[in-house]
This record gives C-alpha cells, sequence and structure tokens, in this order.
C-alpha cells in the first residue's frame, strides 16, 4: 500500500496499548493510510489523551497493567459514544462476550493482519460517520413525528393546535436532528451544532425534551438512543 498524505480532516485515532512494538508498528502504518494517530500505553495515559483531544476511533488493548481495557472500555462509553475497536490475545468467548457488554464496536485477535485492521476501522468509521448535510435551501419547512409537527425556521414545536414551549437548547436540538431528516447524529454533532456545551448536557437536554414529547420518556418512540452512537429523531415520511 502506498502512503496516504496526512491531512487536519482526517479522522483521529487513539491506540491503547502497552506493547510499545505493537504501537509503534499501528502508529507507523495508520498514519501511512492518511490517518491521524495519537498513542498511549496505559488508560490511565488515554484518559489524559481523552480530556485534550477529540478522536474519531478508539484501537483498545484488552491486557494492560492496572486498569484494564474492558475497565476502560466502560469509562469511556460512560462518556462518550465514541467508537471502539478491541485487540486482546485472547480469543476465549466469554471475553468477546465481556468486550462487547461494555458497549465496543468490534473485536479483533491478536496477532492480526494490519490490512483487516485497516477494513474493520474503515468499517466502523463508515457505520459511524455522519449524514451528509442537507443542502442549504432544500432543508424541510417542517417535519412530523407522531402527533408532533415541528417548524424549522420559526423553531416551533406544536401538537394539533398547541404550541408547546421549549428552551432555546431543546429547539436548536429538534433543529439540529429534524435536518437530519431521520439519520442518526452522534452527541459530538449536536453539541458542534451549539445544541448544548457538552456531550453530558445533550443527555440531560434529551431526557427534558423526551419528557415534552413522548408519552413514555423511558421507552421513546420519536426521539431515539441509538446505542453506541447518539440520537435519531423518527420522522414520518
Amino acid at each position: 500500500m502506498q502512503p496516504v498524505p496526512v491531512n487536519d480532516e482526517a479522522p483521529h485515532l487513539l491506540i491503547v496499548d502497552d506493547d510499545d512494538r505493537i504501537r509503534t508498528l499501528l502508529n507507523r502504518f495508520l498514519t501511512g493510510q492518511g490517518y491521524r494517530v495519537s498513542t498511549a500505553d496505559n488508560a490511565a495515559e488515554a484518559r489524559a489523551r481523552l480530556e485534550g483531544l477529540v478522536f474519531d476511533l478508539i484501537v483498545l488493548d484488552v491486557m494492560m497493567p492496572g486498569e484494564s481495557g474492558i475497565e476502560f472500555a466502560k469509562y469511556v462509553r460512560s462518556q462518550s459514544p465514541v467508537p471502539i475497536l478491541m485487540l486482546t490475545a485472547r480469543a476465549e468467548l466469554e471475553d468477546r462476550i465481556a468486550g462487547l457488554q461494555t458497549g465496543v464496536d468490534d473485536y479483533l485477535t491478536k496477532p492480526f493482519d494490519p490490512r483487516e485492521l485497516l477494513l474493520r476501522i474503515s468499517s466502523i468509521l463508515r457505520r459511524t460517520a455522519l449524514p451528509p448535510p442537507v443542502p442549504a435551501g432544500n432543508e424541510p419547512e417542517s417535519v412530523r413525528f407522531g402527533p408532533f409537527v415541528f417548524h424549522l425556521q420559526r423553531g416551533e414545536l406544536r401538537h394539533g393546535e398547541e404550541h408547546i414551549r421549549i428552551t432555546e437548547r431543546e429547539r436548536e436540538i429538534l433543529r439540529v436532528l429534524a435536518s437530519g431528516l431521520g439519520e442518526t447524529l452522534p452527541r459530538e454533532a449536536l453539541a458542534e451544532h451549539g445544541a448544548a456545551s457538552n456531550e453530558r448536557t445533550i443527555d440531560v437536554q434529551i431526557n427534558r425534551l423526551r419528557r415534552k414529547i413522548e408519552t413514555d420518556p423511558s421507552n421513546p418512540l420519536h426521539l431515539q438512543t441509538v446505542r453506541g452512537i447518539g440520537y435519531k429523531l423518527v420522522i414520518d415520511r
């Protein structure tokens, strides 16, 4: 494979592995394929990386000294929907299940061919990519979901003839989700669009909005969670 020039818009990967040789090889290989790459040799260092940078995917080893990859994956998933590809030298079914139960997106057993790793990374990034933006001027005037109608330009939510009061942040969440025409949007995307200051706040705003539009907020029909990614508004076609 010929090296691909890295640009500032390329997906940013975090490699977490206590094996210096593997970190170096993956850094060199994935950088050569056009990705931006950062590395960490343990969970504590990875936490520090996550505090200062936003990553598109984490490649995570299971067996590390101190905090294990499984434990670190649980922490990451409690904070963010960033995709996780887990690496392990252990092939037992129980270990794979334990990793998947934490919410990791894929699992690759060592030793592996770097080309397979590359394909799995590409596949995960495609699944979790943002939908293409709606071209300016092509946004719908309004969307309907169940008995509700949301007017994008006016930022107005109605239930029949009743006007539903929503906050500015709730209005922006609805506007971004409605503009996506039913596509799933990651929490990071909602935060970047100004719907909230960070991903944790997004979850709080989503829960408040659900109390206004869902009959059963704990089992939402309109504003749904897509595990490991983010949220989508199920609009009527």
